[in-house]
Order: C-alpha cells, then structure tokens, then sequence
C-alpha cells in the first residue's frame, strides 16, 4: 500500500485543498480531499484486471464548488432533508437555512461539512491504509446547537474496500446525521447511465415522501411496486415507473430505505455490473439508506476528462438515519446528548464476478 499527498487546487479565499491518494499492490486506488472529505476518485479493477475510476467528480476544484449534488462529499451536520428548516428540541425552536427550493434544508444547510476544511491525518500500514478527517462544528454552525467535534476515518485495503467511520461527540443536545454522497458507476463515470446495473436492497418498506420529498411518516411496503429490490433487479426496469406514485414524485429512485439493524456492520445492499463484473457490496451499522438515481445529474460543468453530466449517470447509496427523523416522533431518534458517542460504520467492498 503506498500513499501520495499533492496540491489539488485553491479555494477562493486562497486556503490549499489537498488530494490524498492511497494505492493497492494490485493497482486499485482511492483519492480524498480534506475539501469536504470528498472521494474524488475510486479507481477499481474489472473482471479481466482492468483498471477504471467507478466514482462522478472533477478534475479540478472549481468543479466542487460551481457543481451541485454534492459529489463524493461528507454529509453534515444533517445529511437529507428537514421540513420547514426547523425542528424542535427540548422545547426549543430551532431554525434552519431553507437551501432546498426555499421550503426546506438539505444536508446540513447553506455551509455543511461538504464545504469545509477537515483536518487530516494519512496513516499506512502493512494490508491498509487511510486518512483520519478531523472537524469542529461549534454551537450554531447553520442553526444547529451545541458544539459537535466530528472524526470520519476513511481506510482502503488490499481487498478493494473502503470503510467509512463516523464518530462525533457534543457538548449540548443536538441532532446528527453524517453520511457521504459519493456518485457509483461499476462501469467507470464515463460510461453512460446506472440503467444496467442490477441493484439489491435489503428493506421490506421505504420511508413514503410528499411532494417536497418530506416524509408523510408512514412506511411504505415495497412488494409489487418498483421498489422492490429484495431480489437483484436492473435500476432501469422500474424508475419510469410513473403508475407509482412515489416514483413520480421522485422523479425516479430517491428514497429511503429502512434496514434492518441489528446493532452489527452487515451486508444491506448489492450492485452488479454485467458488463464489467464489477460488484459493490455495502454493510453498515446504520438503520437506513437513500438510494438516489442521480435524476438531476445535468449540471454544465463536465466530470472528470470532460465528460458531460447526464441524467441518472450514477447512483448513491448514502446510509443513514431517516430524513426529517427530528420531526417525526415515530422514526428512529437523531438525537446525540453530551456524554454519548454518535459510532457508526459503512464498508463499500469490491469484488468481479
């Protein structure tokens, strides 16, 4: 396992953004920048050895900061959406900035921990290798309360995994819910749409959203409907689906699914390339995750090499607690209160067949 630190660009107030890149004997890689902690690029062997970056993003940091969708980015303070950009904690009302269409917040606010600097410690041993994200968040940052201190391990190892750990501890009541929005295409970023893919999830229901993509509060049942991906199915057969009306209001997959934890990192999901034999297994810890279909991929600043962003080029599988959880008093509690420790786990693992 080797490890390379270089110069990756400047943001506008002229701090460095750094790319940290941590490569396997046999050629796979993963590059991440203390921008965000974003995963910039995710080089994977196919089924013959060849090599090929499986992850949306760009080659400069412009890219980061004119593009939306929050490409490969760490989520934060709360990743998803939050009705009405308030919530209500111990009583007291606190506000959000509405930076989703004006009605709503969306992963953490105007400046979440996608637009941050992180601290960074690289470390490499003899089977792996990674980089320790360190962040501040203090009482108030986008309205949330209490002073968050956030510690996001990423570690590779020669078995094409990549483990994200998220750890975080607070000083007051507040609510957290850390993921990362990392863009998956097993046939390489550039090769089209996620249409082919064959995904797995194992869920019985989604979370049944609105208009807005806010949560009613019920569950939905996935059986006989298009989100039913208990067994392997290709994203393409369903996501036009429009009879559905989750799937109309979603324009395609955006959703959350409920898992179904048992307090242990477990297999929750599978995706399958036919035409690469790729394979991407994910376990977590967490009780949900949001499958995304990427249905607003259209932004005009190209991805890497200059291939332009189209619609549904790739997809996200973010793991996490459930949208709006701080307003809905029947979904699993957020809630993160001095003297507790926010630990959770997701392994994206990589294997052909």
């Amino acid at each position: 396992m080797t490890f390379e630190k270089a110069l990756f660009g400047n943001l506008p107030t002229g701090e460095e953004v750094y790319a940290y890149t941590f490569t396997a004997n046999n050629g796979a890689s993963v590059t991440i920048l203390n921008y965000g902690g974003i995963v910039n690029k995710l080089i994977m062997p196919d089924r013959d050895g060849k090599l090929a970056d499986v992850i949306c993003g760009f080659d400069k940091i412009e890219g980061y900061l004119e593009s939306d969708g929050y490409q490969g980015a760490l989520i934060g303070r709360y990743g998803n959406r939050i009705a009405n950009g308030k919530f209500t904690l111990n009583g007291k009302e606190y506000t959000l900035p509405l930076n989703d269409d004006g009605t709503k917040t969306l992963h953490g606010g105007n400046v979440g921990f996608d637009k941050k600097i992180w601290g960074t410690t690289p470390f490499v041993e003899a089977n792996k290798a990674g980089l320790i994200m360190t962040l501040v968040s203090p009482d108030g940052d986008e309205g949330f309360p209490g002073c968050l201190t956030v510690k996001v391990t990423y570690t590779f190892d020669e078995d094409n995994s990549l483990a994200i750990r998220y750890e975080a501890e607070t000083d007051a009541d507040t609510v957290v819910n850390l993921t990362n929005h990392t863009y998956f295409n097993l046939c390489g970023y550039d090769f089209g749409t996620n249409a082919t893919h064959y995904m797995q999830i194992d869920s019985d229901y989604i979370t049944e959203v609105d208009g807005t993509l806010i949560p009613t509060g019920k569950d939905y049942a996935v059986e006989g409907t298009p989100f039913d991906f208990r067994t392997p199915k290709k994203i393409g057969d369903g996501i036009n689906d429009t009879s559905d009306k989750q799937i109309e209001l979603g324009g395609g997959y955006d959703h959350n699914y409920i898992l179904k934890p048992d307090g242990t990192v477990k297999k929750v999901c599978e995706v399958y390339a036919e035409e690469t034999g790729r394979v991407m297994s994910v376990y977590t810890n967490q009780p949900c995750v949001q499958f995304y279909s990427g249905n607003f991929l259209s932004h005009p600043y190209p991805f890497k090499g200059g291939f332009k962003q189209v619609k549904r080029a790739a997809f996200c599988l973010e793991t996490q607690h459930a949208p709006d959880a701080p307003n809905q008093p029947t979904f699993k509690s957020t809630v993160l209160k001095p003297g507790e420790k926010y630990d959770y786990t997701t392994i994206y693992a990589f294997s052909v067949k």
